[in-house]
């Protein structure tokens, strides 16, 4: 297979969920001396941004979503030392979690493996997560985004508290919030003085985008 040929397919095998062969083509890209920058930004990246086109235009669900990024991220454990090696720059680093009392995370990951796909360093912090766990997180990792992930009507005040409790750290200031969730709208991260909310993973990976440059561009 040629460089292009390799790109293509793991382009196409990646939409369409083919774990097993998009982790072969890597395998087959490095063999042939591919660049691991190469095959992440130009087919796995893009393949991963059609998907979440798709999303957004209703052709495909959330179980396709899935198996895309589930695809990529296989490839991705492959590529991330190489990448590592050779000094490419993250997107930025997004520090995330599911609130104290909620256990659903099948939206908080599915947003993980975009945001990886698109570059950023993820730092997942898993369910239930305390308010004084994301403080003490953000002053560890320093994050340029922290995401606060809530399923239920029930624990969306977390956000509130969240936020109170940075702060009370310090640290409100130094970070970009969003929020995010199936009960969740832009009214409620409006009201509870978060930054950015999306409705679904891809629309969290542009709003992501756009606030660290809007905050970069500021900070010039």
């Amino acid at each position: 297979m040629s460089p292009d040929d390799i790109l293509k397919a793991l382009y196409d095998e990646t939409l369409v969920g083919n774990g097993a062969r998009v982790l072969e083509l890597t395998h087959v890209g490095l063999d042939a001396g591919m660049s691991p920058e190469t095959m992440l930004f130009d087919a796995l990246i893009p393949s991963l941004e059609e998907v979440g086109a798709r999303f957004e235009r209703g052709d495909f669900f959330v179980p396709e979503m899935l198996i895309a990024g589930k695809a990529m991220s296989g490839a991705l454990d492959v590529l991330r030392p190489l990448l590592a090696d050779t000094g490419v720059e993250t997107v930025g680093t997004f520090l995330m979690g599911t609130v104290k009392g909620d256990v659903h995370d099948i939206g908080k990951n599915l947003v993980n493996i975009m945001l990886e796909g698109a570059g950023f360093h993820v730092i997942d912090l898993g369910v239930q997560v305390a308010p004084e766990k994301f403080v003490a997180a953000i002053e560890e990792h320093k994050p340029d985004v922290v995401g606060f992930s809530a399923f239920l009507t029930t624990t969306m005040p977390m956000f509130k508290a969240n936020i109170n409790a940075l702060e009370k750290a310090g640290l409100r200031d130094k970070v970009i919030v969003m929020v995010g969730g199936a009960p969740v709208t832009q009214e409620y991260a409006d009201a509870v003085g978060a930054d950015g909310y999306a409705s679904d993973a891809s629309a969290a990976v542009k709003r992501a985008k756009e606030l660290i440059r809007k905050r970069r561009v500021a900070a010039v």
